[in-house]
């Protein structure tokens, strides 16, 4: 949980985390709190459950940011493995882990819900890398869900991983990463694209951007473009 002090600053108040994901505060002061998200052990494994709740309260502002990009790799079960992140946000948060690549084999759902009060700003990038090099991507399906003061602003799935939708130009047309960012604010925005990228504005206020590309360095580049 992250809050406001007296001076203006962003404080990390409460803090509680465990192996696969150990959170790590900066040691800095200022009005934007930095935390890093750090997987202490390769996770996720098939049969995994992992989950991470975030509180930012009304004043604050927070920046949680990943260290290392995510493996997804099956288990030797061969059960799915899943991850919830849920956001309540009366501040503003920004949320950046690094790429995540979706191993052959892999069967992952990835879950995020945010909760956002008539102020809150979030902001939110997803990186997806299908497979390592030389290899069939595995199975994900991703989810973003957002409400403000309990109205849906953003219902959004992506699955990857099976071959002729990821290759065909309804899919990702045979690109082998895909990046999406979410920006929840009250701005007006209008609509862009251009090769391999759009930005759809959202009717509350916010944009979702899109990016398609061969690598991480292109996709991560037109994302901070856009």
């Amino acid at each position: 949980m992250v809050s406001p002090d007296p001076h203006g600053n962003s404080v990390v108040r409460v803090l509680r985390s465990m192996t696969p994901l150990t959170l790590v505060p900066a040691r800095r002061v200022g009005p934007v709190a930095l935390v890093h998200l750090v997987s202490s052990v390769t996770a996720p494994l098939g049969g995994d459950s992992l989950s991470l709740t975030v509180e930012v309260e009304r004043g604050a502002s927070l920046e949680l940011r990943g260290v290392a990009a995510t493996l997804l790799l099956p288990g030797s079960s061969g059960a799915e493995s899943s991850s919830l992140v849920r956001f309540h946000v009366q501040g503003n948060l920004c949320y950046k882990p690094e790429p995540t690549v979706v191993t052959g084999r892999a069967n992952h759902t990835a879950v995020v819900e945010a909760e956002l009060d008539g102020h809150a700003q979030l902001r939110t990038r997803e990186v997806l890398v299908l497979g390592r090099a030389g290899e069939a991507s595995g199975a994900l399906s991703s989810t973003v869900r957002a409400t403000r003061c309990g109205k849906p602003l953003l219902h959004q799935q992506l699955v990857v991983g099976s071959p002729s939708i990821d290759g065909s130009p309804a899919g990702l047309a045979g690109k082998r990463v895909v990046g999406t960012e979410l920006v929840l604010d009250s701005v007006a925005r209008e609509s862009d694209g251009g090769e391999w990228w759009s930005v759809v504005p959202l009717a509350a206020g916010g944009t979702l951007a899109t990016a398609l590309g061969e690598d991480v360095v292109t996709v991560t580049r037109v994302l901070d473009a856009i």
